[in-house]
């Protein structure tokens, strides 16, 4: 009888300590679950990292600039293409000039700058085509929704004065760029997308 006793008593013992093991460890689980998402940025933290191979995801800005970047240059800073466009979302030398940016070295080697540079050129374009975003965003164009994040990806790949042609032309102005990527393939691919995120700014600066 007393071996019996004994025997359960030590189930016991071994049962309430496994329960308090396992308990602390869940608790470790979450506590550590709890840090990993306290360490993601916030939305305009991340626009300066100095990352480029972080998924950001989703169709807010972030999840925009990072189709942009995957369509224009697979996502690559020091990237060169065949025609002088440079890093990840491949600027020309005459609009890195428009913001001041001369060093073509440094720029390739400055995710910050080319952040900077990406969210600048977006603020202009949405400060060009601010009449066109309000009288054409909802309507149809060519069989095409129009938001405002397409003719932002529109302009950045055309330029805004194009994307101007092409809306008021009702569709009729084509323009596409040396690889064939075209304002209409620009404007449906890149549709959808809260871009409310970006300002409208005729002067934005960069400081760098």
């Amino acid at each position: 009888m007393k071996k019996t006793i004994l025997i359960l008593s030590c189930l016991a013992l071994v049962i309430f300590i496994s329960s308090f093991t396992k308990g602390k460890n869940n608790n470790s689980k979450n506590r550590i679950a709890a840090e990993v998402v306290s360490t993601v940025p916030t939305e305009e933290e991340s626009i300066f990292l100095e990352y480029n191979n972080i998924p950001f995801v989703g169709k807010m800005y972030n999840g925009f600039r990072e189709a942009i970047a995957f369509k224009e240059s697979q996502g690559q800073y020091d990237i060169v293409n065949s025609y002088g466009y440079l890093g990840k979302y491949q600027f020309g030398r005459s609009t890195l000039e428009r913001f001041n940016i001369y060093d073509t070295h440094r720029f390739l080697n400055t995710p910050k700058l080319q952040e900077q540079a990406f969210l600048a050129l977006c603020s202009l374009n949405k400060w060009i085509l601010r009449k066109d975003i309000e009288r054409t965003v909802g309507k149809k164009i060519d069989g095409i929704k129009i938001t405002e994040s397409g003719i932002l990806a529109a302009a950045h790949l055309a330029g805004a004065g194009n994307v101007k042609k092409f809306l008021r032309s009702n569709g009729d102005f084509y323009f596409s760029d040396a690889f064939g990527s075209s304002v209409r393939n620009y404007l449906k691919q890149f549709s959808g997308y809260d871009v409310s995120f970006i300002e409208a700014d005729k002067k934005p600066e960069i400081k760098h």
